[in-house]
């Protein structure tokens, strides 16, 4: 796995918490919702991250199979998960954390299988 490639579960993360933020901004603002998200620096910023994440994720299918590189995005759940709990202190019990490293389990065990010959 090339380093990079971990700029995808990155990205799509800072890509979720800049959209939630352009979220909360809008609805703070009141009744021109769609036009403050649309006008908002974190939506552009969130458009930015997404086509960055986009070119990146090209070239991890252009050398990995579609099956084996798709968890890549996985590791992003955790991620959002946590990085939601500081920015926005949102919750996390127990069981989310449970969940979550059962995901990074799930995704350790696709990316580390050999691949069966033939």
């Amino acid at each position: 796995m090339r380093p990079i490639w971990l700029m995808v579960p990155l990205l799509n993360t800072a890509q979720q918490i800049l959209l939630k933020q352009s979220a909360v901004d809008a609805s703070r603002a009141g009744g021109a919702w769609l036009v403050d998200i649309l006008s908002s620096h974190w939506f552009l910023a969130a458009i930015v991250a997404e086509i960055v994440c986009f070119a990146i994720w090209m070239s991890v299918l252009s050398e990995l199979d579609l099956s084996k590189a798709f968890p890549l995005s996985a590791i992003s759940y955790v991620l959002i998960m946590g990085v939601a709990w500081i920015v926005f202190g949102e919750p996390l019990p127990l069981l989310r954390l449970a969940g979550s490293l059962l995901i990074l389990a799930g995704v350790w065990l696709i990316a580390t299988a050999s691949r069966p010959a033939g």
